[in-house]
């Protein structure tokens, strides 16, 4: 009767180390999942910019300074997001976002560029992948918030370990990078 027991206890011990694996497995796999919509999102964002930025060009008095911040932008984050390096994704999308803010402050100065037809679908566009791009990254901070706490609850923190399952870095912006874009200052 006693080794019985012993059996059952130790049956349930086991399916209940299974069901912690599959939960923190599920949560792993959310993560990512969460990382490749983001990253989908930053692939079309990372495509529509060479055309905005062409469309400036053709008004040669654009300000070439403003474009070579955005391509340089675009660059960085394209490198954070091939080396899956979250934290100087953050970084660089608050570059990239503050440069193109600068972009589009500056196209009110030329009009003509503003009544381009093509100029203001690819800025309708830039700002829905914008708005995609944020939610997704909420999406993605709560799935990596739910990974980093299943990680270290006990017992899952035991399975986590044994099995190296580890936490993974939120996708966060400093304050400075999401300060809004001083117009006054770019038209000085």
């Amino acid at each position: 009767m006693l080794l019985m027991i012993l059996i059952a206890i130790l049956v349930v011990a086991l399916l209940y180390a299974a069901s912690l694996y599959n939960r923190l497995v599920g949560v792993k796999h959310a993560v990512a999942k969460a990382w490749a919509n983001i990253d989908v999102l930053l692939k079309q964002r990372h495509d529509e910019l060479p055309k905005l930025i062409e469309v400036c060009k053709q008004y040669s008095q654009f300000e070439q300074k403003t474009l070579q911040q955005v391509i340089q932008a675009r660059n960085a984050v394209q490198s954070a997001r091939e080396a899956q390096d979250i934290p100087a994704l953050g970084k660089a999308e608050g570059v990239l976002r503050a440069s193109v803010g600068g972009l589009f402050a500056l196209a009110e100065a030329y009009p003509e560029l503003r009544s381009n037809e093509q100029y203001m679908q690819l800025q309708n566009r830039m700002s829905v992948l914008e708005n995609a791009i944020a939610d997704r990254r909420e999406l993605y901070n709560e799935a990596v918030n739910i990974n980093n706490i299943q990680i270290e609850v006990f017992p899952a923190s035991i399975i986590a370990g044994m099995f190296h399952f580890e936490s993974k870095s939120l996708l966060a912006f400093t304050a400075e990078e999401t300060q809004d874009v001083d117009v006054k200052k770019l038209f000085s």
